[in-house]
């Protein structure tokens, strides 16, 4: 052995027997990507291609926790409560009726703020009774014909 080799195995870049050993195969690592897909096909770094059955955690919890809350609010503080049931994807019927005029409006203009900024919908179904909803729950129909003198 020469010099070199000694320092080789000194190192440890060199095996003795001079075998090359198969490289380990780890386990391939999902993309960190958020997933809408049923089936993804991945290339792992060995070439492997494989197909993942992936559902997206976010949409199997909306499914889930999906539930309409029911409010009737008696003072403007309760506006951000409200708004958290917004956030956590859950629709709100939002009873102003007992609650004054001014308190009501205000209560409104905040949750229209928090509708827009979650890009949901809010919309007047009777006299100081609004439906505000998140992005991901799709009203369908209106009701129209209602005359609103109030807030």
């Amino acid at each position: 052995m020469g010099v070199f080799s000694k320092i080789k195995n000194f190192f440890y870049l060199e095996d003795e027997d001079d075998e090359i050993q198969p490289p380990i195969k780890e386990p391939a690592v999902l993309p960190q990507e958020t997933v809408t897909r049923k089936t993804k096909k991945i290339v792992n770094s060995y070439g492997e291609e494989k197909t993942l059955n992936v559902i997206n955690i976010q949409s199997a919890n909306a499914l889930k926790n999906t539930k309409v809350i029911i409010v009737e609010p008696r003072v403007y503080a309760e506006a951000q409560d409200i708004s958290e049931h917004l956030k956590n994807k859950r629709a709100i019927i939002v009873n102003l009726q007992r609650i004054d005029r001014e308190a009501g409006m205000r209560i409104i203009d905040f949750l229209s703020g928090t509708v827009y900024a979650l890009g949901g919908d809010i919309q007047r179904i009777g006299d100081n009774i609004f439906l505000c909803t998140p992005d991901n729950v799709e009203v369908q129909g209106e009701i129209s014909g209602y005359f609103y003198d109030d807030i």
